[in-house]
């Protein structure tokens, strides 16, 4: 994903969030450092997420073991909930506990949209505007 794209995916759930009450703020440079830090954090004073974003043109996304690790330690010591929120090019946004991906077959961990159709959540499924039934041991 391009540097671009991802901002612009990034602004895209920042805006998403505040027009459904959250605050949310944007780490410049997630990534970059050596500390832990999310794409975006949000919360509406019951609930806060950790949430690190991409978007893809693809239908597979490969994750190395250790950003996840990042993502979960910051949330954990934030008091967040750790997710991934990937954008499809033109089919849109799914998100996914940090604990739920997909192992892969090498060393890495993997969404693909067929997964994210099964056991991923859409905007209003995460921020609790209304819940989809989904398979035992994977709702919030």
């Amino acid at each position: 994903m391009s540097k671009a794209k991802g901002s612009r995916a990034e602004r895209e759930l920042f805006h998403k969030f505040w027009e459904q009450g959250f605050a949310v703020c944007r780490s410049a440079g997630s990534g970059s450092t050596t500390k832990p830090a999310p794409d975006l954090l949000a919360g509406d004073g019951e609930k806060i997420f950790a949430i690190e974003c991409k978007s893809i043109k693809g239908t597979k996304k490969y994750f190395d073991v250790n950003e996840i690790v990042q993502l979960n330690l910051f949330a954990n010591t934030f008091g967040a909930e750790a997710w991934l929120a990937i954008r499809f090019d033109k089919v849109g946004w799914f998100f996914i506990q940090s604990n739920n991906l997909e192992k892969s077959k090498g060393e890495s961990l993997l969404l693909s949209l067929e997964y994210m159709r099964k056991k991923g959540f859409n905007f209003e499924e995460l921020i609790g505007k209304y819940r989809q039934k989904k398979l035992k041991g994977h709702n919030r």
